[in-house]
């Protein structure tokens, strides 16, 4: 499925951050919940309008000018939140996030940033993959879709989020890149392709490209 998605798409360059600094992708990665990139985008647009394109620059912002600027991420009062105590979290632990590590560290990591209210196991992923760098694979309703269609994984639309990472990662290397790199291929073919309520997927999957 990798070989296949990469021969007929390529690189996709994820994460999809203007500037690729650490902390505007893990502020994306809160904003981007429950919304569109669009919207997620916008805010973080409107943030760097209001000079707050660090951690500490979103820190000093008033509370007030932060929800107004998030706005269009939705859910803004709680984000709000969240986003001011994970960039307190970014700016203790950036240094030590970034250097690779052991999986029994990796799981340490990944349980400290579960435990900031508004993080869930999606979030702590994309943050710890493509902010920092470590090889952890994101779980996503897009890679449910594939893997129950394509993958022949019963039930995977369902399946606990952990599980359904732990069948990925058993049987993929244990490469950043390549968790990076995959991951933004299925979300590239359920938007083009391997839509909601429709398959298109063959001309991706049967054309000659595996």
């Amino acid at each position: 499925m990798y070989k296949t998605l990469f021969a007929y798409y390529g690189e996709q360059h994820w994460w999809p951050s203007k500037s690729g600094m650490q902390w505007e992708i893990v502020a994306g990665a809160i904003l981007t919940q429950n919304c569109a990139w669009r919207n997620a985008e916008q805010a973080l647009e409107n943030l760097s309008e209001h000079g707050a394109e660090t951690p500490q620059q979103l820190l000093a912002l008033p509370l007030a000018t932060l929800r107004k600027a998030i706005r269009p991420a939705g859910f803004f009062m709680q984000k709000s939140i969240c986003l001011q105590e994970v960039a307190q979290f970014f700016i203790e632990h950036v240094k030590e996030y970034t250097f690779p590590c052991q999986p029994v560290e990796l799981r340490a990591r990944r349980k400290r940033l579960l435990s900031i209210k508004g993080v869930g196991k999606e979030t702590a992923d994309s943050i710890l993959l493509y902010a920092f760098n470590q090889p952890i694979f994101v779980i996503d309703a897009y890679t449910r879709r594939v893997a129950e269609r394509h993958l022949n994984i019963l039930q995977a639309a369902t399946l606990a989020y952990d599980i359904l990472q732990k069948i990925f990662m058993k049987n993929l290397p244990n490469d950043t890149q390549l968790y990076n790199e995959y991951h933004a291929l299925i979300v590239r073919l359920c938007k083009d392709f391997c839509l909601k309520q429709r398959c298109l997927c063959a001309p991706v999957l049967h054309d000659g490209h595996a």
